[in-house]
């Protein structure tokens, strides 16, 4: 029986294997054949029941954090008033209790006039730092979907519940024409290495109206100030991802750096299809070709169509990931839902 089940283990492996490689996007953007092996569990945290219809029309861009033995879930709701962050708590990263919005929307004429979303954060003393989305635009109600230019906002507080206090006068990652990031300059994951702090933002163009995303490095000594944006990106343009979640291995000294991936299917419309991991040995190096899908429709439990941005966080000898997703075929920005899967440490690849 256990030769049986090795044997349809295999079987399984390669035929992922298999549609990786078959993959091809119709403008030529890379794709992947290696895979991690990971273990979907399905939804975690549905959307539509948070506090004052917080998350109404969805729960999406899932950034959890740990402080003692509670989990905290940054996500942002589709709401009555338009894309705003909510926090969530949990024990056990299964069952989490919503407390609703954490920030408010910014006055008018205000960066985060329309949105204030997607918050990363760190830990400086007893302050904690928290860099989200803010944009001035968005589509008409009901659903308010951010529009370009996505920016990165400042906040502070002296716990992750909040109160969340906002610093507009630091403009930590500016957009700068002719470059990688003239349409979105947006936050990311950040570490602490060598004395500085490094964060690994979401940066996108257009080029010849067609949208191109990657991710770059921001340096910084001081939370409260503008960072130094790398002039090249760590990925190509044509790699089409955005956001970051940032995960270092210590047992081999590896890191690695999950995101979204951007598909195109044959009508031409661009969704999130799929959750990439890359890695390297130096975290100011990387390479485009060593990377590998861990989440896309082959594997997923219960979305085979808009996958979305991934927070990792490890727990014991695995890895968890977070992630949001649409049931079903549906490649929309709403109706989405919080998911989980778990991944053994050290990472196992398949394809390489």
């Amino acid at each position: 029986m256990l030769r049986i089940f090795l044997s349809l283990v295999f079987v399984s492996i390669l035929q992922l294997s298999a549609n990786a490689q078959q993959l091809k996007y119709i403008d030529g953007r890379p794709s992947v054949t290696s895979r991690v092996v990971c273990r979907d569990e399905g939804i975690v945290m549905r959307y539509g029941d948070g506090p004052d219809s917080s998350d109404t029309y969805g729960a999406r861009e899932a950034v959890v954090n740990k402080e003692g033995n509670t989990y905290y879930l940054f996500y942002d709701g589709a709401g009555k008033d338009g894309w705003i962050s909510c926090l969530a708590e949990s024990q056990n990263l299964r069952n989490w209790t919503k407390k609703g919005t954490i920030l408010t929307l910014g006055e008018s004429g205000k960066n985060d006039s329309k949105s204030a979303s997607s918050p990363w954060v760190i830990k400086e003393g007893k302050t904690w730092h928290m860099f989200y989305i803010g944009t001035p635009n968005t589509t008409p109600p009901p659903y308010r979907i951010p529009a370009f230019p996505y920016l990165t906002m400042k906040a502070r507080s002296e716990s992750l519940k909040g109160p969340w206090i906002k610093q507009y006068d630091v403009n930590a990652l500016p957009p700068k024409d002719s470059s990688y990031y003239t349409v979105t300059s947006s936050p990311g994951f950040i570490v602490r290495h060598n004395g500085e702090y490094l964060q690994f933002f979401s940066g996108a163009t257009l080029e010849n109206k067609i949208t191109k995303r990657t991710l770059g490095i921001a340096r910084t000594r001081d939370l409260n100030k503008s960072w130094t944006i790398e002039e090249e990106p760590i990925f190509p343009l044509s790699e089409q991802v955005e956001n970051s979640s940032v995960f270092f291995d210590e047992q081999t000294k590896t890191w690695y750096l999950f995101t979204n991936h951007i598909g195109i299917n044959d009508k031409k419309e661009e969704y999130t299809n799929a959750i990439w991991v890359y890695w390297t040995k130096d975290i100011n190096k990387w390479n485009a070709s060593h990377k590998a899908v861990v989440l896309d429709r082959e594997n997923c439990s219960w979305s085979k169509g808009a996958i979305g941005m991934p927070t990792v966080i490890k727990v014991g000898d695995k890895l968890a990931l977070l992630y949001d997703a649409a049931e079903g075929e549906s490649i929309g920005h709403m109706q989405r839902s919080i998911g989980l899967t778990w991944m053994d440490l050290p990472l196992k690849i398949n394809g390489l």
